[in-house]
């Protein structure tokens, strides 16, 4: 359904469609590793601050995702969206419009699709 490829814009690797994906459809399912609130004061000083998605089981908590789940890159204009399960661990990532091969496949990281709010980092 997918690939890891290079992305365009300065993003790193990211995550490409091989195959149309039809708007509702699933995409992929990462386990994660949940931090308490006190470690991310050591994590935002490395590589995997990059990563991480602000975890809502508790204020401040964060979560690395597994599998390809912290590959998928951010857009103010996502072709996906992604739930997070706080009691399975676990973050689905969904298709909200057709994607086609060869598309990247671009989730918001403020959760919901028309959330502009700024990152910690410049959007291109």
């Amino acid at each position: 359904m997918f690939k890891v490829k290079q992305s365009k814009h300065g993003r790193g690797r990211g995550i490409f469609a091989v195959k149309l994906i039809k708007k509702g459809e699933f995409i992929h399912k990462a386990p994660v590793i949940v931090s308490p609130k006190k470690e991310f004061n050591y994590l935002k000083h490395t590589i995997f601050r990059e990563y991480l998605f602000d975890w809502g089981s508790a204020p401040g908590d964060i979560a690395l995702a597994l599998g390809y789940g912290s590959l998928f890159n951010h857009s103010y204009s996502p072709n996906a969206i992604y739930y997070m399960n706080f009691k399975k661990r676990t973050i689905k990532f969904y298709a909200i419009k057709d994607i086609k091969p060869g598309e990247e496949i671009l989730v918001n990281y403020n959760g919901n699709p028309t959330d502009k709010r700024s990152l910690w980092f410049d959007v291109k």
